[in-house]
């Protein structure tokens, strides 16, 4: 008899929602979390002051030598270094002349910590897109069937938005939005009267603003507009796995959170051709151990659930496990980040913006859709916001004394700022392999991560620093700079932290690792839900996604269950 009735591999954004969903339909669940457990009254840090904290919360040499690549990112600091890995103890390998930032945090919740929040549903435009214009292969379903399931998730979650009735960007199930502020204002007047296609609207963001019944049952809270987010959120006014999911399948008393374990491989039983469990490392005592169930969900992330199958191979699976097709590894995508502008917005100095919202503007794709896109396919939105500037802005000013405090109680000017986040294309070439001699600590292959941008991208990029360029110039801000001046428009592959599709979905076994069902052709009781199973990105934020198709699997492998398929 197996241990239990389903293991889930991560505790982050997709395996939180398979725990919840698994464990209120009343089946055993474990998750397998490889890194520590969250305390929020020793881990947040979002209720203490700078100053009470090492080296007034700057970044030290030590962190920037142990911390090389998560240390770059804006969320990381002296007081949130704890949802980061340690660069030096979790080694990857890039190809020479290549670069590939791989951002990520071990414990539990994963990444749902540490996330923007930025929740946007995939188009039809976007479900079509592989099979119009030839990239990668055909997604086996489209927004009519995955559209109910987002439903759900955004009832439960909580996304603040407003309905603006876009087929390029479907609404959500809304709480009220986060107000823009007065400059923001002047630019959704000033570009939506000179570029009619286009349109200037709230971020659509996971953080609460009018909780519901089920929300505060769970503990959770409506944002406070602190916008301390990143340091983890003791209100739980943010969507994350530890506020909303694990907490609802706690309740269940189905739950069983096993941390500091590591999945090595999953079993496979060639007689039976079923998954039977997975085995395991203790990453603190480095204990081997094997945990078995019916069912077997990968939520660990797109490069750890490659790495994972990549390994489990078998006389029956040479090249990885449910890996007939030979796609596993390959197609790895991200968004690509870079093409932006930045500026002044003279005016409005009796004013200020209240609070610090946790949120900006949103700019939908317009390139390839409204308007004709050159040189490229699809397309890109932008994310960005306009803020005064304030006394954080005299940290780098020469000066003492009474003068120098005295200008830096005044406000600075509006200052205006749009990022472009362009889709990368499915490209087989961009693929994750495993090292076959170096290993980590744990025994686990060193993963290589081999990934370029195309010209497409490229060209992409470029056209967003234009366009930003000439949005902002519409809206009247002087002293415009960015990507189309600099010829800074292309961050490194990894930099948009949305790894995905190195296990797609499709419609043919063949060329495919996963049904519509997120169910492996292979393998039948084993499900992938998290970032892998994506057939191309799209342009938007692909969290709200992972969470619409966790439940969606979930609620399948369910029914195969209590029929006896599975």
């Amino acid at each position: 008899m197996a241990d239990f009735d389903v293991i889930v591999v991560g505790s982050g954004m997709s395996g939180g929602w398979v725990a919840k969903e698994m464990c209120e339909k009343g089946f055993k669940v474990a998750v397998l979390e490889r890194g520590k457990d969250i305390v929020p009254t020793e881990d947040y840090t979002d209720m203490v002051d700078p100053w009470d904290m090492e080296h007034l919360n700057l970044k030290s040499p030590d962190d920037r030598a142990d911390y090389p690549i998560q240390s770059e990112v804006y969320a990381f600091h002296s007081y949130t270094k704890q949802f980061w890995v340690k660069d030096t103890e979790h080694p990857y390998i890039v190809p020479e002349g290549q670069e590939y930032k791989w951002r990520r945090g071990y414990h539990t919740g994963g990444r749902s910590i540490m996330w923007g929040r930025q929740s946007y549903r995939l188009s039809e435009i976007d479900f079509e897109a592989n099979k119009k214009d030839g990239h990668g292969v055909d997604w086996p379903l489209r927004y009519k069937d995955i559209a109910p399931w987002y439903d759900y998730v955004e009832t439960f979650a909580g996304i603040s938005g407003s309905k603006e009735g876009l087929d390029i960007l479907p609404d959500s199930v809304f709480q009220k939005p986060h107000e823009l502020s007065c400059g923001e204002d002047v630019l959704k007047e000033k570009v939506e009267a000179a570029f009619p296609g286009r349109k200037v609207i709230p971020g659509r963001v996971a953080n609460l603003t009018e909780p519901t019944e089920e929300q505060t049952a769970l503990g959770r809270g409506r944002c406070q507009a602190r916008d301390h987010c990143f340091r983890g959120c003791s209100f739980g006014a943010y969507f994350s796995s530890n506020s909303a999911t694990l907490p609802a399948a706690r309740n269940t008393g189905n739950l069983t959170l096993i941390n500091d374990t590591a999945v090595h491989e999953v079993i496979y039983d060639p007689a039976t051709k079923r998954a039977t469990g997975v085995k395991t490392v203790n990453v603190k005592t480095n204990e081997t151990k094997i945990i078995t169930a019916r069912v077997v969900f990968l939520n660990a992330g797109t490069i750890p659930t490659s790495m994972i199958l990549l390994n489990s191979k078998s006389d029956s699976f040479k090249t990885g496990l449910a890996n007939s097709s030979g796609q596993l590894g390959h197609n790895l995508m991200d968004h690509v980040i870079g093409g932006g502008a930045y500026g002044i917005m003279p005016g409005m100095e009796d004013k200020y913006h209240f609070g610090r919202r946790p949120n900006g503007i949103y700019i939908p794709r317009f390139r390839n859709h409204t308007e004709e896109g050159k040189d490229y396919v699809r397309g890109f939105g932008y994310q960005g916001r306009i803020y005064r500037a304030d006394w954080r802005g005299g940290a780098g000013k020469a000066g003492v004394g009474k003068d120098f405090k005295a200008a830096n109680r005044t406000p600075g000017p509006w200052v205006a700022s749009i990022t472009g986040f362009g889709e990368i294309l499915p490209n087989y070439d961009n693929h994750i392999r495993l090292d076959e001699t170096k290993t980590d600590k744990w025994g686990f292959p060193t993963p290589i991560l081999d990934a370029k941008h195309s010209d497409n991208e490229k060209n992409l990029m470029k056209q967003a620093g234009l366009d930003a360029a000439e949005m902002l110039e519409a809206a009247g801000c002087i002293n415009i700079g960015g990507s189309f001046k600099d010829g800074n428009y292309l961050s490194p592959p990894g930099n948009g932290i949305h790894e995905m599709g190195t296990a797609r979905m499709g419609r043919d076994p063949k060329t495919s690792v996963l049904n519509k069902w997120n169910q492996s052709w292979d393998v039948p009781n084993l499900f992938i839900t998290d970032g892998s199973f994506m057939t191309s990105a799209g342009c938007q934020n692909p969290s709200l996604g992972y969470m619409a198709f966790s439940a969606r699997a979930a609620d399948h492998a369910a029914k195969l269950m209590k029929d006896g398929v599975i």
